[in-house]
């Protein structure tokens, strides 16, 4: 399935302006780690630690829970979506990768919408969100900053285009809302914690 021209012409204007006309060295420096799940496993291995010290065997559930929603959200964006619209990473477009920096080593061979990355950590997001708002509050939205400045360096390294991540993000946070709900419902993790 082709993406109308008119919108694809858009949108590898907008990865223009993310890749190249708003870059700076900072950026450069800090953006390409943000993809990577290794810089991110102490958050992991927290969250892990967190839930089973404090939920005990609902812990273990949230665990699994989390875990499932991961894999629903990579299922669906990569062996779903991705494959029944075949779209063109800019990183292999050579229309589009002329007007680039790559700014990974490696370009993927594997499709570009919708961004996995965008839609596994708003998946996350999202499930964490929903499941542990009741006990620590609304504060712990935080996580969407983390999964969007995660999508964001997917269009800032020239891998995705902006609309990859944006569906991506719309799967994850859709995925994320109905793993969270159903786990509320049938486990839940309210009267655990001390948040009033």
């Amino acid at each position: 399935m082709a993406f109308p021209e008119a919108i694809q012409k858009l949108d590898a204007y907008w990865l223009y302006l993310v890749n190249r006309r708003w870059s700076n060295l900072v950026f450069d420096t800090v953006v390409p780690w943000l993809r990577y799940q290794e810089v991110w496993y102490p958050f992991y291995i927290f969250l892990i630690a967190f839930a089973l010290i404090n939920f005990g065997k609902r812990g273990a559930w949230w665990i699994a829970g989390f875990i499932a929603t991961i894999g629903l959200s990579d299922t669906v964006s990569s062996r779903l979506i991705k494959l029944s619209v075949e779209r063109l990473r800019p990183c292999n477009n050579v229309d589009v990768l002329q007007f680039l920096q790559l700014r990974v080593t490696h370009c993927s061979g594997g499709y570009s919408f919708t961004s996995s990355h965008a839609a596994n950590h708003f998946a996350m997001a999202t499930f964490i969100a929903i499941t542990l708002q009741p006990i620590v509050g609304k504060k712990i939205k935080w996580v969407y900053v983390w999964a969007a400045s995660i999508a964001y360096a997917q269009v800032y390294v020239g891998v995705h285009y902006p609309i990859d991540v944006m569906g991506g993000s719309l799967v994850g946070i859709a995925i994320g809302w109905v793993t969270g709900n159903y786990f509320n419902k049938k486990i839940g993790l309210k009267g655990l914690g001390t948040h009033a």
